[in-house]
């Protein structure tokens, strides 16, 4: 494979990701309340060996420390999410000035380094005092969701100017409504419709608030590839199907087609309570779309499955990270290309891409994950092809710059480019982040 930084145009952004509860610890420091993912982590059992986000990284301590990593590692963009209880300790009202500071602090401290702050709103991390009041499930909680957007644009707008609304609402909807698995852990299907729809809606409402700092606008889907197992038609409908829930339920209404057809008759009576300008609303026009691709979905039908007549299969032949994702890089050019063909965004960017590797410090003190190198290369080359192909990409952020807090996993899973030692907090660059810089410079 032969890749250089010469195959991107200069202005193509390549950066790195973050989330708030995954990295900035300090959770209850300087008038931050609870989240839904401290509650949710300090239950019994909802996460492995029971890990929190308390102190994660720290690094809203030592943000100053790792924006000094970025600009070692040559980044010209940083993605990270802001913690909506941070700022707005009782989900809206009053602003929490210590919170609100700190984030300019770090948008300063980025740009000092000419690194270029994209920001996302919402990571998973609902106030806690909101979710006691209907949470998602309420429609309410979407307006409360474009008062921050507001209340973030008018402190920050004058230097952020690439914004996203919400990371991955599928995971907050289906994990976190649905299947259980993320927070705030129910277990509900007609919920988790419905909770969706009012992320969407939520996406919509804070586009203006956001617009008005002369900013650009998008929303990070996580987006799969989906294959049926075999040449069977009862495959391909269940493939279908699953990529109606999964890709489908939240690209459609983005760009103006409303929700698919085929999964509103099939999710009947369960389907969500929709008002009447809500998918206008949803629809309002995007500047670009984030895109984040980790592995494809190979789908065969199942009778036994009643909620959506499939079982996923692993393919026996392919490569595996540690988090058991199968390796596929070749799922995200035609991802992109499928995006590009079927909605034609103005622009996308990869918000996140990496790989889960259990990596350990050799006796010289480096990390030699070649793997992770290797996932880096193949993904990236993967965006090479399909910007050949017509795919409208003009940035990578690869998941994540930090090792950190990895949800129901909590600390036994590392994703990051850098190697985060969680009893010491010390820093040390992966192979896979000198890969990364030398390739940024020219020189892989």
């Amino acid at each position: 494979m032969t890749l250089h930084r010469s195959q991107f145009p200069d202005h193509f952004r390549f950066g790195a990701a973050t989330s708030s509860y995954q990295i900035e610890g300090a959770a209850s420091t300087d008038g931050r309340s609870p989240s839904i993912w401290d509650t949710f982590s300090h239950t019994s059992g909802r996460t492995k060996n029971g890990d929190t986000g308390d102190v994660a990284c720290d690094h809203y301590h030592r943000y100053l420390e790792d924006a000094n990593v970025m600009q070692q590692m040559g980044l010209n963009s940083y993605r990270f999410s802001t913690s909506w209880s941070r700022v707005l300790p009782k989900g809206r009202g009053q602003i929490n000035q210590a919170g609100m500071d700190y984030y300019s602090r770090l948008v300063d401290s980025l740009l000092e380094r000419g690194i270029e702050p994209w920001l996302t709103l919402y990571h998973w991390d609902l106030p806690q005092v909101l979710e006691d009041q209907g949470g998602w499930g309420s429609r309410d909680t979407a307006f409360a969701f474009a008062e921050y957007a507001q209340t973030m644009a008018d402190h920050l707008g004058d230097r952020v100017k690439n914004w996203f609304t919400h990371n991955e609402p599928w995971c907050t909807a289906f994990l976190g409504h649905q299947i259980g698995m993320f927070a705030p852990g129910k277990k509900d299907q007609a919920l988790a419709l419905q909770v969706a729809h009012h992320l969407m809606l939520s996406h919509g409402l804070a586009i203006p608030a956001l617009r008005s700092s002369q900013s650009k606008v998008g929303a990070a889907l996580n987006l799969w590839t989906v294959h049926p197992a075999s040449s069977s038609q009862a495959d391909a409908v269940a493939a279908h199907r699953y990529d109606g829930f999964s890709n489908r339920w939240f690209l459609d209404p983005l760009y103006g087609r409303g929700y698919p057809a085929d999964m509103l008759e099939w999710y009947g009576d369960k389907a969500p309570k929709v008002e009447a300008d809500d998918m206008a609303i949803i629809a309002t026009p995007t500047d670009f779309l984030g895109i984040n691709y980790y592995i494809r979905m190979v789908v065969a039908a199942d009778p036994n499955d009643t909620q959506l007549g499939r079982k996923i299969i692993l393919p026996t032949s392919s490569e595996y990270t540690d988090f058991d994702w199968e390796v596929y890089p070749d799922g995200l050019r035609e991802c992109l290309e499928r995006v590009q063909n079927e909605y034609n965004p103005k622009a996308m960017y990869i918000t996140e891409n990496g790989a889960c590797y259990d990596d350990d410090i050799n006796a010289d003190g480096i990390i030699p994950d070649t793997k992770r190198q290797r996932y880096l290369e193949q993904h990236l080359e993967a965006t090479r092809q399909a910007r050949a192909n017509g795919a409208k990409l003009e940035g990578y952020f690869a998941w994540s710059l930090l090792d950190n807090f990895e949800w129901a996993e909590g600390y036994s899973r590392r994703f990051g480019l850098v190697h985060v030692d969680f009893t010491t907090q010390k820093r040390t660059l992966k192979q896979s982040a000198h890969w990364y810089k030398q390739f940024l410079q020219g020189n892989a």
